[in-house]
């Protein structure tokens, strides 16, 4: 829905009920789901679409979470990307980043491969948009049709069916396919063109994980310095600290719990190497994405790649640890 100025305004309320009633939507009892990526997101997205009753088939891989308890809820499993295409109606994917969605499209056996006319390939991963355009080319090539529609949110709101996701793709298929994605997420905004809704979750996570490093840098110096952690984190709630970052980082730097922000150091340094590689793309300046870039880069290399994000307050609270460039 576009207001003044030809923003996107999210899918929500009374009109968001009157698009569900179209008779060309995809109905549940119609549409068989494909998942691609059952990781700590993936795996509440399956749960979620099996709550509300889809019948949903997933791809078997090594570096999936447990899936007992999906399969007890009725979900089934195939051994390849081909065979998954070949059996849905829709794939979903939820994949680490570009080189994985390439891989699972491509490879041989691939989705590619399988892909049937009319098959929907839905990618919740965060790629470079770049790559999502000659995706959806490669896809609508074949027959196949696609949406970028990259998430928002944790793991906690993935189980519950309440991620944000960010949609880019024809406006048509979007309003189709708008009762799945309501499945797993409670605020939708449709962003555009393919490749949209990529380029805005970038945009969503330059700011995040830049406030993250800025927030995690003055911690740290806080750390030093010899502030009280509760003195300091009450100075930034009541000022010009507070927000969401904020509320995700506040229980690590009072009490050193990091449960509250599961985002590994690995997908940051990810995420901001693809947001530098799209400023490169459209020209843009990227000063502040590269230094936060190098922080989470020194973070990997010192050997926190998997740790979680919170606990970069800890590395950057390491005397004389921490390189000044």
């Amino acid at each position: 829905m576009r207001g003044a100025a030809g923003l996107q305004y999210p899918v929500h309320g009374a009109w968001a009920q009157s698009i569900m009633s179209y008779n060309e939507k995809l109905k549940m009892s119609e549409t068989r789901i494909g998942l691609i990526g059952v990781g700590l997101m993936g795996h509440g997205i399956a749960a979620s679409l099996l709550r509300r009753g889809y019948d949903l088939t997933l791809l078997e891989h090594a570096g999936n979470q447990p899936v007992d308890d999906l399969l007890a809820a009725g979900a089934t499993t195939v051994d390849t990307a081909m065979a998954l295409a070949q059996a849905v109606d829709v794939v979903i994917l939820c994949v680490t980043g570009t080189p994985q969605v390439e891989d699972v499209l491509f490879r041989k056996e691939g989705l590619l491969e399988g892909l049937k006319p009319g098959l929907i390939v839905i990618d919740c991963s965060t790629a470079i948009p770049s790559s999502t355009v000659k995706i959806a080319d490669a896809v609508q090539n074949a027959g196949g049709l696609f949406l970028d529609a990259p998430m928002t949110r944790t793991p906690k709101e993935a189980a519950e069916g309440k991620l944000n996701l960010i949609v880019g793709g024809e406006r048509d298929l979007f309003d189709r396919c708008l009762p799945i994605l309501q499945a797993y997420a409670e605020n939708i905004v449709y962003a555009g063109k393919v490749g949209s809704g990529h380029q805005l979750k970038l945009l969503h996570n330059f700011v995040s994980l830049g406030f993250s490093t800025v927030l995690a840098e003055a911690a740290a110096c806080a750390k030093l310095a010899g502030v009280d952690a509760d003195v300091f984190t009450d100075v930034l709630c009541n000022g010009g600290g507070a927000g969401v970052v904020f509320n995700r980082l506040r229980p690590y730097i009072e009490t050193g719990d990091a449960s509250g922000f599961r985002f590994s150091i690995s997908n940051a340094l990810k995420d901001m190497g693809y947001y530098t590689a799209m400023a490169d793309d459209v020209g843009a300046p990227r000063g502040a994405a590269s230094a936060i870039q190098q922080v989470y880069a020194q973070a990997s290399d010192a050997g926190l790649a998997q740790a979680a994000v919170p606990e970069l307050i800890a590395y950057l609270a390491r005397p004389g640890d921490v390189s000044q460039s």
